[in-house]
């Protein structure tokens, strides 16, 4: 019982850092029509700019500031350079642009903190754990991210349904010309959509960097697991963000718990861990696959 609990906050945990990753991509390519694959790069940028910001003053607040002003104003700059000139173009040419991105992003990144990866501690304020049950004890930092993803699916919310910039971003994603044709400016809602999905990469990044390794390329490894919470919640939705990276939060967190204890009461324990070890990483992949064949557009596609 203990264990199922603990994994299912794990989940939890796993399913709102995919949580800030998903929304923002799935605005940018349900809005604008752009697979932009160095969203990715965004969640690293993030990641190292609280790394290094935190080694240098200290401050895990001034790490906060930094992933988000980092990865918010590379993405606005990755939005002007490049991106705003294919928003008329086929998808093969968005996915080889952005996909140098990705390799330029690498390369700046290497070129500006240096190859060896930043280490970066627990904040002290999050350090310890809580007593959750009797014999139970979970880390305090995982129940902070875990709030704070609750935080911003509440608040994203509330900016897409009941705001006057929430109107323009749904309406634009119908109708964009019809937006561009009432005199607004709809370049600029673009920009500011798609800083908006760099500055929650760079919240993603900050709640990755004390419990993950902050490495170039890092953003590569979770950009294929984002695009499986995108198509499993339907492209365009934030609600089907939401569901889509708890319900793989889950599956990957029980996976790994479960599978290998299940395996090797049938199996020798050197095959289960092999075996196990792959299903455990196909595990999303098969939950996509059964959910599109029951609901081929995600299971809450945006509304038009």
């Amino acid at each position: 019982m203990l264990l199922l609990v603990e994994q299912l906050l794990n989940g939890l945990q796993y399913g709102a850092m995919l949580f800030m990753l998903a929304s923002g991509l799935t605005l940018i390519f349900g809005i604008m029509g752009v697979i932009n694959l160095t969203h990715g790069a965004f969640y690293m940028v993030g990641a190292y700019c609280a790394a290094y910001a935190v080694l240098a003053t200290g401050s895990f607040a001034a790490g906060v500031a930094a992933a988000l002003i980092g990865a918010g104003a590379y993405a606005v700059l990755i939005e002007v350079a490049v991106v705003q000139w294919l928003y008329k173009r086929d998808h093969l040419y968005q996915v080889l642009a952005t996909l140098g991105l990705i390799l330029f992003t690498n390369e700046a990144v290497s070129m500006l903190f240096g190859r060896k990866p930043p280490l970066m501690d627990i904040p002290r304020l999050l350090r310890g754990s809580v007593g959750l049950l009797p014999g139970l004890d979970y880390p305090l930092i995982r129940l902070a991210f875990i709030a704070v993803g609750a935080l911003v699916a509440i608040g994203l919310w509330l900016l897409v349904n009941h705001t006057r910039l929430g109107m323009l971003i749904r309406a634009g994603a119908d109708d964009r010309e019809m937006v561009d044709a009432l005199g607004i400016d709809i370049r600029r809602l673009y920009t500011l959509v798609f800083g908006l999905g760099g500055l929650l990469c760079g919240l993603a990044g900050v709640m990755a960097a004390p419990l993950l390794a902050v490495e170039i390329g890092m953003g590569e490894r979770v950009l294929i697991t984002t695009f499986v919470v995108i198509v499993i919640g339907g492209v365009g939705s934030i609600r089907g963000a939401l569901v889509g990276a708890l319900l793989v939060g889950m599956v990957d967190s029980l996976g790994r718990a479960y599978l290998p204890q299940a395996l090797q009461s049938v199996l020798p324990a050197s095959v289960a861990d092999t075996l196990s070890a792959g299903l455990v990483s196909a595990s999303i992949y098969v939950l996509m696959a059964l959910v599109l064949l029951v609901r081929p557009l995600g299971l809450l596609p945006a509304r038009s």
